[in-house]
């Protein structure tokens, strides 16, 4: 039997020289397995990670676009309007004195005086217990305009302010924004405004309303017609050059532009940013061409082009007067680009 053994025994190691091999490579396997693991796990974390914030992301983009729908779909801003607009033109119909306020006539001692009115009216109301207690004190009825800034006293201790904007000297939009305090001491907030909701109203109140206020009135003053002003050379364009301008897309703010003119010799995109929402001209400007074999031109460009001479223009004009220089010069700044091109 032993001899029998030790045969099959011989066998199996002629038929499987690296056994021995075989079994070493197992164990390193199984002593690697713990580091290979690691880095598996490591990865998927990492893995998880980076798909977890994308649908961090995405949730957040579709609970945007649910209240802008929501938001679009409501009428409750026209009412609000319709109601502040009514309160202020009653105020400023029983005013007896407008006040202009020019350059440092505008500051924060009169905002506090303004503020002190409005609460000895609401604290002597409230004592009275007279309704119309306000009409008792005409002498008092003043109304304060300070560029296109209108501020109002309104009834129960709140400042309102109407803010006239404007484009190329005609009248446009009208926009309120109502403060009120619980005292002269406290801090003020924003009750309730017309402000489209896409501008960073809140996100003002909180950086300025409680330490400057009259800044922070004064900057929904700049971003309301820095944005209307945006809006309306867009709106400009449109109507003059329609016809040559194939794409236009924009932001809400109209802080992102972009359109195609496809009715020339080439196309030539054109993609404007506004660093910051009061600005009216842009802070980045990219404009390309790709020129055609058209009207003479010899040759094509492999690659687009860059018009310097259209990024200067809107950087320093208006869009619909940058728009007319680049439709201006651009035969020749086309002309110019290809026989750079021929001589390289």
């Amino acid at each position: 039997m032993d001899s029998e053994t030790e045969e099959s025994l011989k066998k199996r190691q002629k038929k499987n020289p690296f056994a021995g091999d075989s079994s070493r490579k197992q164990l390193e396997l199984i002593a690697m397995r713990p580091f290979q693991l690691m880095g598996e796990v490591s990865f998927l974390q990492e893995e998880d990670i980076r798909l977890e914030t994308t649908r961090a992301r995405f949730a957040n983009i579709i609970k945007r676009h649910a209240e802008l729908a929501e938001r679009l779909s409501r009428d409750s801003d026209k009412m609000i309007f319709e109601r502040l607009q009514k309160e202020f033109e009653a105020a400023r119909a029983s005013q007896t004195q407008e006040v202009y306020l020019d350059g440092e006539d505008w500051n924060d001692g009169l905002l506090a005086t303004i503020r002190e009115r409005v609460h000895m009216e609401a604290d002597r109301k409230a004592m009275t217990g007279d309704l119309n207690v306000l009409g008792h004190n005409s002498e008092d009825k003043i109304t304060y305009r300070a560029g296109n800034k209108v501020i109002c006293c309104l009834e129960g201790a709140r400042i309102g302010i109407q803010y006239e904007t404007s484009f190329a000297g005609e009248p446009c939009e009208l926009y309120h924004c109502v403060l009120e305090s619980k005292s002269f001491l406290e801090k003020m907030t924003v009750l309730e405004h017309t402000i489209p909701f896409f501008l960073p109203i809140r996100e003002a109140e909180n950086d300025l309303l409680s330490s400057n206020a009259m800044r922070f009135i004064d900057y929904v003053g700049e971003l309301l017609q820095a944005y209307v002003d945006r809006r309306e050379q867009v709106r400009l364009i449109k109507e003059l050059y329609g016809n040559q301008i194939g794409e236009l897309y924009h932001s809400l703010p109209y802080h992102m532009i972009e359109f195609v003119l496809d009715d020339f010799d080439c196309k030539v995109t054109v993609s404007l940013r506004y660093a910051d929402l009061i600005c009216v001209l842009p802070t980045r400007v990219r404009v390309f061409t790709w020129p055609t074999k058209k009207n003479g031109a010899v040759g094509s460009l492999p690659s687009p082009a860059r018009l310097s001479y259209a990024e200067d223009a809107l950087r320093t004009m208006s869009l619909p007067e940058a728009y007319a220089e680049i439709v201006l010069n651009l035969p020749q700044a086309i002309r110019q680009i290809f026989q750079d091109t021929s001589s390289t």
